[in-house]
């Protein structure tokens, strides 16, 4: 098993060290959903929602959270964060969320894209809960990432077909 960074030989939290790691390009790439009740599905489809267009706030909520995840996670490294993408889609009664985030620094974008879509999951939750309370946010996970000393790492090669072929579309409002 690898050893955890995070900690020292103490056990003690720590943040670990990057200033000797080169630059390199950072790509990561999560998705996650959130499961909504059939009308809410068609009123966010819609944009019928009296508090605005839901996928977009999702959008602009996921970007805001990549930037500011150094923040939210206590040992994430602040980054120069180079393109943020958030994609929205409803397909049936499903919110289908992905984000890739890319950067050129020392540590990899992974709790990035991850904070992306762990957000704009909540903002649909958020902007729908007076209708639907019963929405869940589920199979928010890491998709893939590339560069860092570790290299590209991608889920299986069948996962990775499945996802290509159900990715949404950028939605455009």
């Amino acid at each position: 098993m690898k050893k955890l960074t995070h900690f020292t030989k103490r056990g003690d939290a720590h943040m670990v060290s990057v200033g000797e790691k080169p630059e390199t390009a950072r790509v990561a790439v999560a998705s996650g959903a959130i499961e909504v009740a059939p009308e809410t599905a068609r009123a966010i489809a819609a944009g019928q929602l009296g508090k605005g267009d839901v996928l977009a706030v999702a959008r602009l909520a996921g970007i805001q959270a990549a930037k500011r995840t150094s923040d939210l996670i206590p040992l994430c490294h602040p980054l120069r964060l180079t393109g943020i993408e958030v994609e929205l889609a409803v397909a049936g009664t499903t919110v289908e969320i992905w984000a890739t985030v890319r950067a050129f620094d020392r540590s990899g974008v992974e709790m990035e894209a991850l904070a992306a879509v762990s957000v704009a999951a909540l903002t649909v939750y958020d902007m729908c809960k007076a209708i639907d309370r019963g929405m869940t946010i589920s199979r928010v996970r890491l998709e893939e990432k590339s560069g860092g000393k570790s290299g590209t790492w991608t889920r299986s090669q069948v996962r990775t077909r499945v996802r290509n072929s159900r990715r949404p579309p950028a939605t455009r409002r």
